[in-house]
């Protein structure tokens, strides 16, 4: 092999490496980025550099995400919405803001424009996870597709090369019960960043995260991530919670979850829980979710409770998912309920939520009940 090809593979692999880390590394504007190799092991590592910061302070990396479509950005006034990503009046990707703390929010891409006018036709397949370091101690962990810009408000930002996706899971999970997260803001980023990884180490971890001995607070957060994030295993964990959890609360917060999932069977799991469910409040909350859904399968449901369900407050609760349904579904059914059906108390909150509603119908079916 003559010595040019050598000095060109050579060149052409340095390239390539490079190439490589500069993708890792985040859209990071105002804020000096330092990066160095992410250290075994892991934790220790972590919580090593975590103690050494004098002051405020980031620390991230990214991983594969779960779902590159996945749009996770700031939305920030003077900015808008365009084709799944932020932008300003110029066409330019809107920074997010870490100093001071800007909200992220979600959407899915549809189809995204760079800051110098690239179509991208693939959503990104890796997220930054980062975490604010304050009084050498983790104050709050957020996640941000790689493509969001971010602001890091003149703070430095230790950027960790080559982080496992199952060390990064492992040091997330130690973060869900911290001494004196009393707002819960380090738990809550903490089970969003674990969901949102993809690796199957994250079921795994929301798993033991939702089991009966963990606190119910966290058991509550994790429910919704199952559902919305973790697909199938996500949906066959909220069935277990639902049959084995002891609180109420906690279940409730597993209808939610399961209303968020994108299995096929999630309508009639829902059905189900409206129609046989022992706790009426379960069952109430079953029909809430369901009208979110809408459709005629819904409606059916819903009236058959009004009619068959034995609890007077659960009835109620299905008159008023009536009135969350698309009107020309609604405003019938309730018109229908306020006229015949049996219950005093299920008639007057039809009657309530018709009013509610300002439907020219819902205002002749009043004119007639007072002309006779």
């Amino acid at each position: 092999m003559s010595i040019s090809f050598k000095l060109i593979a050579s060149g052409l692999t340095m390239s390539a490496l490079a190439a490589v880390a500069a993708a890792q590394q985040p859209r990071i504007e105002n804020g000096a980025v330092t990066a160095q190799p992410a250290g075994s092991p892991f934790a220790q590592s972590f919580r090593s550099l975590v103690s050494s910061q004098p002051d405020v302070a980031w620390i991230g990396y990214s991983v594969p995400v779960s779902e590159s479509e996945r749009v996770m950005c700031c939305f920030d006034s003077g900015t808008t919405f365009v084709n799944g990503m932020v932008s300003n009046a110029s066409g330019c990707c809107g920074a997010c803001r870490l100093e001071p703390s800007s909200g992220t929010s979600m959407s899915t891409r549809t189809g995204s424009t760079t800051p110098a006018g690239v179509v991208k036709l693939e959503g990104a397949d890796r997220m930054v996870v980062l975490y604010r370091i304050a009084e050498r101690k983790i104050d709050r962990v957020r996640v941000f597709s790689e493509d969001c810009r971010l602001d890091a408000g003149g703070r430095p930002v230790h950027w960790l090369e080559n982080v496992d996706p199952a060390d990064s899971i492992a040091l997330l999970e130690s973060l869900t019960t911290v001494d004196g997260d009393l707002k819960g803001r380090i738990a809550d980023g903490a089970i969003t960043a674990i969901a949102l990884h993809g690796d199957p180490a994250a079921d795994a971890s929301l798993e033991r995260l939702v089991a009966p001995g963990q606190p119910e607070a966290v058991r509550k957060k994790v429910t919704f991530w199952l559902g919305n994030s973790r697909g199938r295993r996500g949906f066959d964990a909220l069935r277990r919670v639902m049959r084995d959890d002891p609180s109420i609360e906690v279940r409730k917060a597993a209808i939610f979850g399961l209303s968020q999932s994108r299995v096929p069977e999630t309508f009639d799991t829902l059905v189900n829980i409206a129609r046989s469910d022992n706790e009426p409040r379960l069952r109430s909350e079953a029909l809430f979710w369901l009208a979110q859904k809408a459709g005629q399968k819904v409606s059916a449901t819903i009236a058959e409770r009004i009619d068959q369900d034995p609890d007077t407050e659960v009835k109620k609760k299905a008159v008023f998912a009536l009135s969350q349904l698309p009107k020309d579904e609604g405003v019938p059914l309730l018109i229908k309920v306020a006229r015949t059906n049996t219950n005093l108390e299920v008639r007057k909150q039809a009657m309530f939520w018709l009013g509610q509603s300002k439907d020219p119908r819902a205002v002749d079916f009043f004119a007639d009940v007072l002309r006779k």
